[in-house]
């Protein structure tokens, strides 16, 4: 039965949602799961080359109890025919028509499809909205009067990523445990100090990832003073024991933490923290193990550091604890940041915003390619600042 909420004293109650089925999947799940305008049933309006997106789309509104119905269309740039199609499909949905209860988010859709669905609702005096894409709120265009609306922030990382073709296989909500909390801490601010160092140790623990038993430690480390001082701070802390040369590493988590996983879960925590800053923070992430669905309709696996979700917007962040220096690092840092471009095109659509936190420094090429791709960068020395940075970058609107 329709909604019991209206958006305003002078509308009925929404029945039915028209969407415009289009690459940009949130303008349109948004309005359907917020309370204020949620409607019983959504119809897509769709051409054949969305037809994927909009079984995504579907998806994700029938688990939430929205009934989904598809309204095909020849052609989306075709306006004569839209309209009449349209037309059709109002004829077929008189009873809602004449009750005022169908509304048109006119939000997506080609432009000739905004046009011929906006066009045929107006002449029907239906309800029309729009929804704002960077500061995700709803404005009505039809009737005159009705205020806008902040639109309601409850999806979740596991629905918005459906909705666009990604079925999340495995993600951790756990921040650092207690114990490590000063080992994390230590190397956020120290890191840079000991970067060759944390090196050959990154190193030791990626070859440990199967059987958690490294290979023997380099021989230029064994009488490292420096080296043996930090391979001390992580055996304190419970993370490996060394015997005959060797780290032998309790878990895989251990393994993985020791493997540079220490900065994803010291990136995870700065923003757990600061929710209380960041009110519209909605839902956050780490270690995020996806299947993406491609163009030919295979499963492609892709692995996320963190990501959160702010105002119904996708943020994502890359954690490296690699070196870059030199060409071979130039084409790393490329490839790095070609990664993080596409799976926030993909993943977030036109709105998402990317980050890239590295504890070495970055060269200056591939400082200047992340800036051409608009991906924010926190690196090196500029760690300690790390909080501060974070806090910034999802406050902005």
């Amino acid at each position: 039965m329709p909604v019991s909420v209206t958006p305003s004293a002078s509308l009925p109650a929404i029945d039915t949602h028209l969407c415009l089925v289009s690459a940009q999947a949130t303008p349109n799940l948004t309005p359907v799961l917020d309370p204020g305008i949620r409607p019983r049933r959504v119809i897509l309006l769709v051409s054949a080359d969305m037809q994927r997106r909009a079984r995504w789309l579907g998806s994700v509104l029938g688990a939430r109890g929205t009934r989904v119905e598809t309204w095909d269309i020849a052609d989306p740039w075709d306006l004569e025919r839209l309209q009449t199609q349209i037309l059709e499909l109002l004829d077929r949905e008189h009873a809602l028509v004449a009750a005022g209860t169908l509304a048109l988010n006119a939000t997506g859709g080609t432009k000739p499809m905004s046009i011929a669905a906006y066009e045929a609702c107006r002449a029907y005096d239906l309800p029309i909205f729009y929804v704002h894409p960077e500061r995700d709120r709803l404005i009505w265009l039809h009737p005159a009067g009705l205020e806008a609306r902040d639109l309601d922030n409850r999806l979740r990382l596991e629905g918005f990523l459906q909705a666009h073709g990604a079925q999340v296989q495995g993600l951790s909500r756990e921040g650092i445990p207690p114990e490590l909390s000063d080992l994390t801490g230590w190397l956020a601010t120290q890191a840079a100090a000991h970067a060759g160092d944390l090196g050959h140790l990154n190193y030791l623990a990626m070859k440990a990832e199967q059987g958690l038993v490294s290979p023997a430690i380099d021989a230029k480390y064994r009488w490292n003073r420096r080296f043996q001082a930090l391979l001390g701070r992580f055996a304190d802390a419970g993370l490996f024991e060394i015997r005959h040369e060797r780290l032998y590493f309790p878990d895989e988590s251990a393994r993985f933490y020791v493997n540079g996983g220490w900065l994803e879960e010291h990136v995870y925590d700065l923003i757990r923290r600061q929710r209380s800053r960041l009110p519209h923070l909605q839902d956050l992430a780490r270690s995020l193990n996806i299947l993406h669905e491609n163009p030919r309709g295979d499963q492609v696996p892709n692995e996320i550091d963190v990501a959160c979700l702010a105002e119904n917007r996708l943020y994502l962040v890359e954690c490296k604890t690699r070196a870059w220096n030199g060409g071979e690092g130039e084409g790393i840092g490329a490839d790095t940041l070609y990664r993080l471009d596409t799976l926030s095109d993909l993943l977030g659509g036109l709105q998402a915003q990317a980050l890239l936190v590295s504890f070495r420094p970055l060269p200056a090429p591939v400082l200047r390619r992340a800036a051409d791709l608009r991906i924010r960068v926190c690196a090196g020395n500029r760690l300690s600042e790390l909080g501060a940075v974070l806090r910034h970058w999802l406050a902005a609107r």
